[in-house]
């Protein structure tokens, strides 16, 4: 009885008004709305909070947005289909809704893939992604929302995108024919990412000699600052072609400094290998673990030539360390006595050139 009273208002009261029923519908659609984003707070923000992880509450304050706008817009679009626009306002209002929807979802999307990205590469317990390839998987993640939006966002408005799609790919045959060597670039960045033959802060030394610090690691080029403070900006794909010396890889970051020095014949072994060992001690960049130590390496033409190596913590310490292990080493030998040959050259005239008066002449 009461639902036939309510149709009877719906035909022949005031709800029989095209304005109306809009009206109606529009109400109806806030308050279902509404009702979602308090589920959303109520129901779903609690569950998320009993969790170990925030992963979920985050998840949930992503979406939150999206639901109600969407259940909004869905009404409203109701609301004007109720009207009766002429033709092509239905169809209008409709494309705009749908494509609002969609692109206000594919932000969504690649946040929630950020996320969960994220969530895969810091968790230790769920890391399924390593770090130095996660910048390869937002790229993707981005290029195939995004695409996927762009492509329903065609479909909305009845574009037909199976050309759009061809052309795109005659023009990217032929950009990547004028452009090889950027494409080249581009992907030997994306293998320099996932293979990670240096990171942000190493110390590397290019081919061509270049030696300083990795600063940036980009999609088409490397940034390497060296001791005298100037950038290099090396192309990706010269890199991927190169050999380059990463003196920060390897099991630590302590390298090795070596210091040569010859003493004169003569001098005590035992001595020059003690005082050595001290001065090594004493240049106080040289780490204590592992112990530095003195070789005896040859039978020199002008001395006997003895090495002494040590250890630095990091690779940037080896110019200081070096020229402190030199300058403690000259110091410890002036201080034991111990003489540094150096060359010597005796020149004997054999026979006088004609015309020549020596000395005492009386010309």
């Amino acid at each position: 009885m009461q639902f036939e009273q309510l149709k009877a208002m719906w035909n022949d009261g005031w709800l029989s008004h095209p304005w109306s029923q809009a009206l109606v519908i529009v109400c109806a659609a806030v308050v279902v709305a509404a009702l979602s984003r308090v589920i959303f707070v109520r129901v779903f923000a609690r569950l998320a909070a009993k969790t170990a992880t925030d992963l979920d509450d985050r998840l949930v304050a992503l979406t939150r947005g999206p639901v109600f706008v969407t259940v909004l817009l869905m009404g409203l679009w109701s609301a004007s289909t109720v009207l009766g626009p002429p033709d092509p306002v239905p169809f209008v209002i409709a494309s705009l809704v749908k494509s609002i929807i969609i692109i206000m979802w594919a932000i969504a999307a690649n946040k929630v893939t950020a996320l969960l990205l994220e969530f895969m590469t810091n968790n230790p317990q769920y890391r399924l992604i390593q770090v130095r390839t996660q910048p390869i998987f937002e790229l993707s993640a981005k290029f195939l929302v995004w695409g996927s939006a762009i492509y329903l966002v065609l479909l909305t408005w009845k574009i037909d995108a199976t050309g759009w799609i061809a052309s795109a790919g005659v023009v990217g045959v032929a950009v990547g024919f004028a452009a090889k060597d950027t494409v080249a670039n581009l992907i030997s960045g994306l293998f320099i990412m996932a293979d990670a033959p240096y990171k942000l802060g190493d110390f590397v030394v290019l081919g061509s000699g270049e030696r300083g610090m990795v600063t940036d690691i980009g999609i088409r080029t490397t940034r390497i600052l060296t001791r005298d403070d100037f950038e290099v900006i090396v192309p990706n794909a010269v890199i991927a072609g190169a050999k380059i010396v990463n003196e920060a890889g390897g099991p630590h970051e302590m390298r090795r400094v070596r210091a040569t020095v010859d003493v004169a014949y003569g001098s005590d072994v035992d001595q020059v290998r003690e005082v050595l060992t001290q001065a090594a001690t004493d240049s106080g960049y040289l780490v204590a673990d592992p112990a530095p130590r003195v070789r005896f390496r040859e039978l020199g033409a002008s001395g006997l030539r003895f090495q002494v190596m040590g250890w630095v913590e990091q690779p940037v310490l080896r110019g200081r360390a070096t020229d402190a292990l030199n300058t403690t080493i000259y110091k410890s030998l002036n201080a034991a006595g111990i003489e540094i040959p150096y060359s010597k050259h005796d020149v004997y005239i054999k026979e006088a050139p004609a015309g020549f008066m020596g000395p005492g002449s009386d010309d």
